[in-house]
């Protein structure tokens, strides 16, 4: 079927970006599998290629495109590769949003230039150690000092996406206890500066995949935060995550879509290659009715992740849509990309073999972003269950 969510300048972008990925990053993407995370260096090109500012408006150095839909493209392009440009989408899909809507003129005079630039990579820090999925029951705390001038941080976070190389971290603290009617009250986000006394970087977390994308765990230790650097209003925090998740929960379903597209264009490849009993792989019943079943799947999974792409940028997405498009793209490519590994044999449970890598990098859709059973729980409410 024809698609209608791209014009020609995502084309045009799409094939820019394709040269780019064949020239900067596949020759060097075994080396930064085996280091765990892109050279810092890498965010200055992607800068140039205009990656991190097509959302930014034009007074800040930026395209001022309103639009989801590039960085759609670019996902699509890093899966069909097989690559990672390692926590830059957390910096543009994530970070981007807070920045935007959250920022006063000030604020954004100071960071959105160095932002485009790749000067300062953003990353943001939700999770703590034993909250997971419970935001509201965060621990970290910032208390403003006697004089107002700043607050005071102190705390620590897990799964850090970006957290290595980050610059600048939103991180979400605690300013205020919880009421009694409303135990979400009181979070507030704050800018941080990775410079600060007090902050510091821990282990960056080995992972089952994702193993290009820097993950870390972060504390605070006394980090003073000037009170300029508040995002929003104080003790609205959760309020903002919460107007924040449809954007991301897109993001992740898109993602998982390009994933199992990947994965079938990969299988593809391999079974026309293999023999098998003298024969190519793909002369095999089991083969064409397995690869057609999987492409029944993405070709779903394609329209529902347009879809929602469509409703984002128009501004109709809601969360309870979000909720299912990532429930539904990210369980359609688990079971895709488990086939597609399957018609591989032994080779696929080798890293050497992109689908392993696929597959490893897959399973976490299904967790972050919110679990499947809370995307569930979010559905389900909607309908009024």
């Amino acid at each position: 079927m024809h698609r209608t969510v791209f014009n020609e300048e995502h084309e045009a972008y799409r094939q820019s970006l394709r040269a780019f990925i064949e020239a900067e990053v596949v020759p060097e993407f075994d080396a930064w599998f085996a280091a765990g995370e892109v050279p810092r260096e890498f965010y200055y090109k992607l800068a140039k290629l205009g990656s991190f500012g097509i959302e930014v408006p034009e007074e800040y150095g930026g395209a001022g495109i309103s639009s989801h839909k590039y960085t759609a493209v670019e996902t699509e392009e890093i899966t069909r590769a097989g690559v990672s440009f390692g926590g830059s989408n957390v910096h543009v899909s994530l970070c981007l949003p807070y920045l935007l809507n959250l920022g006063t003129p000030e604020q954004k005079r100071r960071w959105l230039p160095g932002f485009v630039a790749g000067e300062s990579m953003f990353a943001i820090a939700m999770t703590e150690p034993g909250t997971g999925s419970d935001l509201a029951g965060m621990r970290t705390t910032a208390k403003l000092s006697e004089d107002r001038s700043h607050y005071v941080l102190n705390g620590a976070k897990t799964f850090i996406t970006g957290g290595v190389h980050a610059d600048q971290v939103i991180v979400c603290a605690r300013t205020a206890s919880p009421i009694d009617t409303d135990r979400r009250f009181g979070i507030s986000l704050l800018v941080v500066d990775t410079r600060s006394e007090g902050y510091s970087v821990g282990r960056k977390l080995d992972k089952l995949g994702l193993r290009v994308s820097d993950t870390a765990e972060l504390a605070f230790q006394d980090v003073k935060v000037p009170v300029e650097n508040l995002l929003g209003e104080e003790n609205a925090g959760f309020y903002y995550l919460g107007q924040n998740l449809p954007q991301e929960r897109l993001v992740i379903a898109y993602g998982a879509y390009a994933q199992a597209a990947a994965a079938v264009r990969l299988a593809k490849h391999y079974v026309q290659e293999r023999k098998i009993f003298g024969q190519p792989l793909s002369s095999f019943q089991n083969t064409k009715f397995e690869l057609a079943a999987c492409q029944a799947e993405v070709d779903a999974a394609q329209a529902v992740a347009d879809r929602a792409l469509e409703a984002h940028d128009a501004n109709e997405l809601t969360a309870a849509e979000a909720a299912s498009a990532k429930l539904f793209c990210t369980e359609t490519a688990h079971r895709v990309i488990d086939r597609c590994l399957q018609l591989h044999g032994g080779y696929g449970f080798i890293n050497e073999f992109p689908i392993a890598r696929l597959y490893a990098d897959n399973r976490v859709n299904r967790i972050y972003g919110g679990t499947s059973e809370v995307m569930k729980l979010i559905i389900a409410k909607d309908m009024g269950l």
